[in-house]
């Protein structure tokens, strides 16, 4: 590793401690000047103002602010975002019971980005200004600005309620349970079992709320992939190539796509960062029972703990995926240093 990337790593590493002492800051704070008391709320109405108080010196509420920020500083540091009011838990483990779930549905939907977007945005950028080229366009500007519930309704209508080919909620069909749970991943825990039964019904399970996901994202990265790639087919080594006698093919996607990945890696960490945040609309139109379902849950029950760690875990994973895209960014790209 050169000096110069080392200092990259370094100086970005040390830049993303303060950002993340702010996102944890304004979760705190945003979260307690939101209307309404969460002692109330759990308690419902009827309760006296012994219980309400008693219930709020239980979950730290009846001290001063800057002794909760103090606390909560504290227990983020050791990984602790406390215990959820409905349920007697840990808000960590539901954490750990949710995000699997959320994870594996990212993954797939990611395979779906990438392999729709980008190579449909390098075939468009190949054949410029054809036929192929506008449709590509336009198909990608539809995808983009379709309703991700209103696609996913309409591919269980058609697909799977109407021609019964997948199913339409869930992760396994009833009575389908891992022999044993190694990941949490439930198509990887099959593969480690060598259980293909789970394997087949836990990819069934994955099309459908993927491909919703995975379309939609797709249209944007169509258009960056095309722009990028349009500007690097300009390019002198492009057209040495061509002068050698290369095949287009080869030009477009061997020494093109791989030149114009940099700002497409970029994104898609980032935009792979926001899907493990919580794809809350895939995930509530198919029952998916990750990390959306849960916010979704328990904003519901009013669970003000788990709602607030959540949203902090989803803060801190935000922050450090996009530390590691900078990193690799940094990798990919020489001239990228500090």
């Amino acid at each position: 590793m050169s000096p110069g990337l080392r200092r990259y790593i370094i100086v970005r590493t040390l830049l993303t401690i303060p950002m993340v002492l702010i996102l944890v800051s304004l979760v705190f704070i945003v979260l307690r000047v939101m209307p309404g008391d969460p002692a109330l709320a759990i308690m419902r109405e009827g309760a006296s103002e012994e219980q309400l108080a008693a219930f709020r010196a239980a979950l730290g509420m009846d001290r001063p602010l800057h002794i909760q920020y103090f606390d909560f500083i504290s227990g983020v540091l050791r990984f602790d975002f406390g215990e959820s009011m409905v349920r007697p838990i840990p808000v960590t483990q539901e954490i750990k019971t949710f995000f699997p779930a959320t994870v594996e549905l990212a993954i797939f939907s990611m395979m779906v980005t990438t392999g729709v977007g980008i190579f449909s945005g390098a075939y468009a950028a190949k054949n410029r200004k054809r036929g192929s080229d506008y449709a590509i366009r336009v198909l990608s500007i539809i995808l983009y600005s379709l309703p991700i519930f209103w696609l996913g309704l309409m591919l269980q209508m058609t697909i799977g309620a109407g021609l019964g080919w997948l199913p339409v909620s869930g992760r396994l069909s009833p009575g389908m349970t891992p022999d044993r749970v190694i990941t949490g991943l439930y198509t990887i825990d099959a593969i480690l079992t060598l259980n293909l039964d789970l394997l087949v019904d836990a990819l069934k399970h994955l099309i459908l709320p993927s491909i919703t996901l995975g379309l939609v994202l797709a249209g944007f990265f169509t258009r960056l992939t095309r722009a990028t790639m349009l500007d690097v087919l300009e390019q002198d080594f492009i057209t040495a190539g061509r002068a050698r006698g290369l095949h287009e093919r080869v030009l477009v996607y061997k020494h093109g796509l791989r030149n114009a990945f940099i700002p497409i890696v970029t994104l898609l960490g980032l935009q792979f960062a926001l899907l493990l945040a919580g794809a809350i609309l895939t995930e509530t139109t198919f029952s998916w029972p990750g990390m959306g379902r849960l916010v979704v849950d328990r904003i519901y029950d009013r669970d003000f703990t788990t709602v607030q760690g959540t949203i902090l875990f989803f803060a801190l994973l935000v922050a450090g995926v996009s530390l590691i895209v900078d990193i690799l960014y940094g990798f990919l790209d020489p001239r990228i240093r500090y």
